[in-house]
């Protein structure tokens, strides 16, 4: 089971200099991502339990796309193991006008990790 979501980040999401966004965001949208398949799967937002493995591959700005994907690659009587990746698919460009962006011909990878989800017994209706 896999589930994609697309967001931009905005001036908002820049937490340092040259409105770089910090790391953390990509994790939201992992969480994000995590509970849209646990519902999916159990019908239920379940709980993240831990990430066991997290990567910062490439620099994410205000004003870029980032499409977070992520699955279901092991499901235990509680436990959902789950992996994810975060791309870049579109970035500005104030170079050319200040709402000109552009379509990346291949997507950046910009994240990736691995965690573990619980749904409990009584929370599972799937």
């Amino acid at each position: 089971m896999k589930s994609v979501i697309r967001i931009r980040m905005s001036a908002h999401d820049a937490h340092y200099g040259g409105g770089l966004v910090d790391g953390a965001r990509m994790l939201a949208l992992f969480g994000d991502v995590a509970t849209e398949l646990l519902i999916k799967n159990d019908g239920d937002e379940g709980l993240f339990k831990a990430y066991d493995m997290i990567e910062f591959l490439a620099p994410v700005y205000a004003g870029d796309f980032i499409e977070a994907k992520g699955e279901i690659v092991n499901t235990g009587n509680t436990s959902r193991k789950m992996v994810f990746e975060a791309y870049k698919v579109i970035v500005p460009r104030p170079d050319i006008s200040d709402s000109a962006c552009d379509l990346l011909d291949e997507p950046i990878l910009v994240a990736r990790a691995s965690g573990t989800c619980v749904v409990p017994k009584d929370k599972q209706r799937k």
